[in-house]
């Protein structure tokens, strides 16, 4: 077996590399952590070059890799994947000379920690000789299991003044502590937690990077995942990591150190963007979209719901299915890769295009069905008033307030992904009564994944059928006006601004007092509700007949 000398060797004389080439046929007994005899020589050795100067040792005591630094880094050879199995090491330990005299016992540098937590290697060991070569100071680091005060693996140093005073014998050391690490690995593993971070890369404002951050986590959380961990950083996305690469080592290193397996990022990636930070990270990574198109993937109930998804799912990982990335391997099961279109994530792109045109041929049929239901309500000549508003404003509470319906209403987001409609009534002036069709439908938000919106167009047409629009606004929430603006931006590019409307102000009761609110005021909404108590229904009430009155003198004449 040929060994390579790896680092800064260039200028070296041909005794200094006959030197180095003589370390991989050194050895260490395996309950050694390093003997004496190798210890100096990698002491002489690098006192010599001026240089630091590293070996990697295998658990059985083998020289595995030789490693040459400048006088303050050294540099560690590609060792493959990061992640190992539950509480496995590297089986390799690192053992480096620090040839500074700037403090009494070796140092152990910021980076060579990062490398112990990074690689999982089995431990990392400083070497020194004091002044008179008598003794040899070192220092040794190790790994150290969460507990339940720090819920974080960390790295633990300890020193001594001697190699005489380490007394354990290291394989035994080493299988203990591996036993230890796989049994917190394997309880975390039972408790069935899903750990993810969330990342925000962009040049707005931190206020709108952190804003927008709270509603990635909500949409984690209601993808059943717990966030973490957060980094934002503001730049200009990095074409190929969208992270700057300093802080891609920081997202690996601190992903590690917390045990979480899932990278979230709140912009949509570009395919080439997710395959490559997939590569270097070895996690499960999802974008924005992504998440969405998951919660849809869970909560979709119908038939047609379900057809839909899968159809938004198809078109929106055709572009990431390569035969040779690991990549989509790690989007099946869990977030990510759930819901009807879960075992279609890597068939080929000619079977994906084949499904998709079938996807697309069944919903048209859907959409057929829902144009005679349509027909009929229109020669009935009975109005149709659609709830619409930014996710998780309380549209299905003032649904089922309004229509007795009695559909699922949660404090989460997409909580209604399937259209109901009921039957009800409006009093117009006079005391006439008409019957309409409320309709309940899917929640907006910002940047919804274009081929969701695409594939829910059987779903979202009924919305071109509507005689009024209620759109609904939660105005406890401190980002309201932004969350109301983008709906509208939404309905315009549907081109469904024309449609009359009636702006609600909903969940007045989570405000103590609106006169001393600064990020709400009444005036900008035509009527504010709560669907809990029920204040100002019948206000909204008489504002629907009124709008519904106005258009049936509209269409006589």
């Amino acid at each position: 077996m040929t060994h390579k000398v790896h680092g800064n060797i260039k200028g070296l004389a041909p005794l200094a590399l006959r030197r180095l080439n003589k370390l991989f046929s050194r050895s260490v007994d395996s309950s050694e952590l390093v003997t004496r005899e190798l210890a100096a020589e990698l002491i002489s050795i690098a006192t010599d070059l001026n240089r630091r100067v590293g070996i990697l040792v295998s658990r059985e005591g083998q020289v595995e890799e030789v490693m040459v630094g400048t006088y303050d880094l050294l540099y560690l050879p590609d060792l493959g994947r990061y992640r190992l199995g539950p509480g496995r090491l590297r089986r390799l330990r690192l053992l480096f000379t620090d040839i500074g005299r700037h403090t009494d016992l070796p140092q152990i540098p910021s980076d060579i920690i990062a490398d112990l937590e990074k690689l999982r290697l089995d431990m990392v060991v400083s070497l020194r000789s004091d002044e008179k070569r008598l003794r040899i100071p070192l220092s040794y680091g190790y790994l150290v299991p969460p507990t339940v005060e720090r819920q974080v693996y960390a790295s633990r140093i300890e020193s001594v003044r001697d190699l005489s005073q380490i007394s354990f014998n290291f394989s035994q050391y080493m299988a203990d502590l591996e036993g230890e690490l796989t049994a917190h690995d394997l309880r975390f593993a039972r408790t069935g937690r899903t750990r993810a971070m969330i990342v925000a890369v962009g040049t707005k404002s931190e206020t709108f990077m952190r804003n927008s951050l709270i509603e990635l986590r909500e949409l984690a959380d209601t993808a059943g995942v717990e966030v973490f961990d957060e980094i934002v950083q503001r730049r200009a996305p990095d074409p190929k990591y969208v992270l700057g690469k300093g802080k891609l080592e920081e997202v690996i290193l601190r992903c590690l150190r917390y045990s979480i397996d899932i990278l979230i990022f709140d912009s949509e990636l570009r395919p080439a963007q997710w395959r490559s930070i997939t590569n270097a990270t070895e996690l499960k990574v999802l974008d924005r979209s992504m998440v969405i198109l998951d919660i849809f993937a869970q909560r979709a109930k119908s038939s047609e719901g379900r057809l839909q998804v899968e159809l938004a799912q198809l078109k929106y990982n055709l572009p990431r299915l390569t035969e040779k990335d690991s990549g989509l391997s790690r989007l099946t099961g869990g977030i990510g890769g759930r819901g009807p279109g879960e075992t279609k994530l890597e068939i080929s792109r000619r079977r994906t295009r084949e499904r998709i045109t079938d996807l697309e041929r069944r919903l048209k049929t859907v959409q057929k069905q829902r144009g005679v239901r349509r027909s009929r309500r229109q020669e009935a000549a009975v109005p149709l008033v659609a709830i619409v508003g930014y996710t998780n404003a309380g549209k299905s509470t003032l649904f089922n307030l309004l229509t007795n319906a009695g559909v699922l209403a949660e404090d989460r987001l997409f909580a209604t992904l399937d259209p109901f409609q009921r039957r009800t009534s409006v009093e117009l002036e006079f005391g006439e009564r008409i019957p309409i069709v409320l309709s309940d439908t899917v929640g907006f938000i910002r940047d919804l994944p274009k081929e969701l919106l695409s594939a829910f167009r059987a779903t979202l047409e009924e919305l071109y059928e509507a005689t009024l629009l209620l759109h609904v606004v939660d105005i406890s929430d401190p980002l309201h006006d932004s969350k109301r603006r983008s709906v509208e931006h939404i309905l315009t590019n549907m081109e469904l601004n024309n449609i009359p409307s009636i702006l609600v102000g909903n969940k007045i009761d989570l405000i103590k007092e609106v006169s001393d609110s600064d990020s709400f005021s009444d005036d900008a909404y035509d009527v504010v509700v709560s669907s809990v108590t029920s204040t100002g229904i019948d206000k909204m009430r008489q504002l629907i007949a009124k709008a519904l009155n106005i258009s049936k003198i509209s269409a006589s004449s």
